[in-house]
């Protein structure tokens, strides 16, 4: 029933979704030009509102959870499994006030209305895979960054989708060079569920009446841990609470 439902609703929500897309295009444009990175990442909370309620046009509900008393006056790394792209808009909508940047490939940053404008120029890091150096110093430079202005980073530290929601195991190279330019930053683990059960039959048709949920674990201590410690904490801590087991 939710695979012939997604046939469906699925052109309704792209349609919705893709137009969201086009009209936060000179919206930012305009923030951005005109009124600096205030206004310009307004614009982006607004357009991650859009992109995550979104879901109701396929029958999905979204919940996060939050009752950590997270620190505003203090660099965050946020440490999470990753299902789907669907992941992505709740976590900026809903942490909005950390100003949580992310890691994203520089292909990105062309050709996707809002998407690459907002990769261009809000401040994260894009990085060419295929050349490491670049890579590192792109994420050493966002760890200054959020050093200097007490942002947030995102790191989906098993390095791609676990399309089935299983986790695979966390890569300690993200963190550790966030670390290296934000070496007081907090470590936080987020647990995401169902999210990849939305694309489980591929982009068409999309799932329909699922329950997305992000739930932000408590911060893992820094005490005596180096990057591969707290790296290791973080997967345990989702691991833990998705009831997953450890891959050997």
């Amino acid at each position: 029933m939710k695979k012939l439902l997604g046939y469906i609703l699925t052109p309704v929500f792209y349609f919705f979704f893709f137009l969201t897309l086009i009209i936060f295009q000179p919206v930012q444009w305009v923030c951005y030009r005109f009124f600096g990175y205030k206004a310009h990442k307004r614009s982006v909370d607004f357009l991650n509102f859009f992109l995550t309620y979104s879901q109701v046009f396929l029958g999905n509900t979204t919940t996060f959870v939050n009752t950590q008393n997270l620190p505003l006056n203090q660099p965050i790394i946020f440490v999470a499994n990753h299902q789907s792209m669907y992941d992505i808009p709740g976590i900026i909508w809903f942490m909005r006030k950390y100003h949580v940047k992310f890691i994203s490939k520089i292909e990105l940053t062309k050709g996707i209305p809002s998407i690459s404008f907002n990769l261009k120029y809000g401040g994260g890091a894009n990085i060419n895979r295929k050349d490491s150096k670049q890579a590192v110093s792109e994420i050493i430079k966002l760890g200054r960054r959020m050093k200097d202005n007490n942002w947030s980073a995102m790191i989906f530290a098993e390095g791609t989708r676990a399309k089935d929601g299983q986790m695979k195991p966390f890569q300690v190279g993200g963190i550790a060079t966030l670390l290296k330019g934000a070496p007081d930053a907090l470590v936080v683990p987020i647990a995401i569920e169902n999210s990849w059960k939305i694309v489980q039959y591929g982009g068409y048709p999309l799932s329909t009446a699922e329950s997305i949920r992000w739930t932000v674990l408590p911060p893992v201590s820094t005490a005596d841990k180096n990057a591969e410690e707290l790296t290791l904490a973080a997967e345990m801590a989702i691991r833990s609470f998705l009831k997953q087991p450890v891959k050997v």
